[in-house]
């Protein structure tokens, strides 16, 4: 059962990253996966890095040390969904854009209302951190690029090591990222068309970012984990400017009011967030049965 859940977060988490303003590291917040994550992936970067200077056994003893049963099924789940929805989301995009930004509308407030309890402690600090990270998410994503015509294969590389970090990061969308660069409509299209060179060179792109990154962000984790947590906070509220459904959905950044239909979008959005903050509640209950559990048995001993 625990390898079946952990390829539906994948997928779920590949199927966001397909969404321009959606993050694939939102929906691993969302599902309780993401610290784990992030510590894995650190250390492989690590095991990466010894490999690279010629420490062939303690990166493989680092690599043993890692949670394949978490890491695989969660690979297997994103590749499922980019190789089999990137057409349908492209599609979707192209036909239905309010109504899919308003899903992932809602579900992006939930996760921000998830994360902000994550926080141990709001103070004014925290309070001027997600403000100001916010109001510059807010800003910067109203930044797009034109699209790049016959881009080179070191931008494809380049885009990869962008991206990629951005998936990871609650509230920041890798493949919005890839429209800002201009680069987007590329990828998407190189995945439809299986163009298996260029994907191998992006993905070398995703590999090196996402080494780099991946120990910075573990970091801030372990060390100041509800500040960097009140930083995703605004990252997420930030985030919501390129789902604002009118007038385009996600393809526009530009803000206005409701128009047309706005009670299909409206009670869209609400059931993707009661969804997320219902699952949440019940993951959370399941939790504290855990730990009563663990702590009883811990005292029968």
């Amino acid at each position: 059962m625990a390898l079946i859940a952990n390829v539906l977060r994948g997928f779920a988490m590949g199927v966001a990253d397909l969404v321009p303003g959606v993050s694939g590291g939102t929906v691993a917040l969302l599902v309780g996966v993401y610290r784990r994550l992030v510590a894995n992936i650190a250390e492989a970067s690590r095991a990466l890095g010894e490999l690279l200077r010629g420490q062939v056994r303690p990166a493989f003893a680092r690599l043993r040390s890692l949670e394949w049963g978490l890491l695989l099924p969660l690979v297997v789940g994103i590749g499922v969904a980019v190789v089999s929805l990137a057409g349908v989301i492209e599609h979707l995009l192209d036909t239905q854009p309010v109504g899919i930004a308003a899903v992932f509308f809602g579900l992006v407030v939930a996760s921000a209302i998830v994360a902000g309890r994550l926080v141990a402690h709001w103070d004014a600090r925290r309070v001027g951190i997600a403000v100001a990270v916010g109001v510059t998410a807010f800003l910067l994503l109203g930044l797009r690029g034109g699209a790049v015509s016959d881009p080179s294969l070191v931008l494809f590389a380049l885009a990869g090591a962008v991206a990629v970090c951005a998936m990871i990061l609650p509230g920041v969308s890798g493949s919005f990222l890839l429209l800002m660069l201009g680069m987007y409509d590329n990828v998407l299209g190189a995945v439809t068309d299986r163009d298996l060179v260029t994907l191998g060179v992006f993905i070398v792109g995703c590999v090196v970012g996402l080494a780099a990154f991946s120990r910075v962000l573990h970091w801030g984790l372990v060390h100041h984990e509800s500040t960097l947590l009140a930083a995703m906070v605004g990252l997420l509220v930030g985030s919501l400017r390129v789902l604002w459904p009118w007038p385009e959905g996600t393809e526009s950044t530009t803000l206005a009011a409701p128009s047309g239909n706005v009670v299909v979008p409206a009670l869209l959005a609400v059931a993707a967030a009661g969804l997320v903050l219902a699952l949440t509640a019940v993951a959370e209950r399941s939790q504290r049965r855990s730990d009563a559990d663990l702590a009883s048995d811990l005292s029968a001993d």
